[in-house]
């Protein structure tokens, strides 16, 4: 009986220690999923630049504002906004890439007019003036700041902003997630969700219709 009770004891025991460690290895695990959410292609805090309501195509690009390729496919993407303007919600995210040394300069700069309402107006000046600072030996944070003054902005507000670390974060999630993603060169297009694979001209507008049809 001694034996027997001893056993009992010792199983009641091991059972309660496999009992704790699961409940410890679940509050891990919901701990660790609230404090490193699931990427999202798009977020709340993403540049919204059209808005196709509930029904409409969802496009995301992740860019590089030094990129000559983005500065390549932005004709073709604003014809596209225009074309299917109410259609489409089409929304910019950063992803400035490590060699290029206006790249986090320019995103900065982006997201300063951003806070101030302008993001759209900067990044079509951006592309505009590519050929004034695309692919500089050194940064031109001056070009950037100028073109914020053309725009407008309180100047303090922007020094400020650009200044700011939380504003580099603000880059840095974007470019954290979109690797996440499978982000690897820009631009990088995601229809609905789903990477489109660039071949070719039209390969983006093909993916926008197809995606309606589904």
């Amino acid at each position: 009986m001694k034996n027997s009770v001893k056993a009992v004891i010792i199983t009641g025991g091991l059972v309660m220690v496999l009992l704790i460690g699961v409940l410890v290895w679940t509050v891990a695990q919901r701990a660790e999923s609230e404090n490193d959410p699931k990427p999202q292609v798009l977020r709340e805090e993403s540049h919204v630049l059209d808005d196709g309501g509930r029904d409409g195509v969802t496009v995301v690009e992740f860019l590089d504002f030094e990129c000559g390729a983005c500065r390549a496919v932005y004709p073709e993407v604003e014809q596209l906004r225009q074309k299917y303007d109410g259609q489409i919600t089409y929304a910019v995210r950063y992803f400035p890439l490590p060699g290029h040394v206006n790249s986090m300069p320019a995103a900065l700069a982006a997201e300063a007019a951003g806070q101030q309402g302008e993001f759209e107006a900067m990044y079509h000046r951006l592309f505009e003036t590519f050929a004034e600072w695309g692919e500089a030996a050194e940064p031109t944070p001056e070009v950037f700041r100028a073109l914020a003054d053309e725009l407008g902005l309180d100047m303090t507000a922007y020094d400020e902003a650009v200044a700011d670390p939380a504003t580099t974060e603000r880059v840095r999630r974007d470019r954290s997630e979109g690797t996440f993603l499978g982000v690897e060169g820009t631009p990088t297009f995601f229809v609905d969700g789903r990477m489109v694979a660039l071949t070719g001209p039209g390969d983006l507008e093909r993916a926008i219709v197809e995606a309606q049809s589904r």
